[in-house]
């Protein structure tokens, strides 16, 4: 039995997980747009704490979508730096 958190599906999370991000930061400019039901932002931070900020802050400037809000465009990258610290810290842990 392999282990879980093996490369290929650490690689293969950040992937999905990044896309995610991508087409909620999407789907949400699209319902702005037309004035419907809109992802609550704290789905968007969510899913940008679970790795998805890569996805998410291309999202965000690709569709010009909550650009406006430092929430977002602090935020966002703010946790991809501490992301990258914490995944070269476990790195270096091995």
């Amino acid at each position: 039995m392999s282990e879980i958190f093996s490369i290929k599906n650490i690689i293969l999370y950040i992937i999905i997980i990044n896309l995610i991000g991508f087409l909620a930061m999407l789907i949400d400019k699209n319902k702005a747009e037309r004035g419907a039901w809109r992802i609550p932002e704290n789905t968007l931070l969510w899913i940008t704490i679970l790795g998805g900020s890569i996805g998410t802050i291309t999202g965000m400037y690709v569709f010009r979508h909550k650009t406006k809000k430092a929430k977002f465009t602090i935020g966002f990258p703010a946790i991809l730096i501490l992301e990258i610290v914490l995944a070269i810290c476990i790195a270096f842990m091995r």
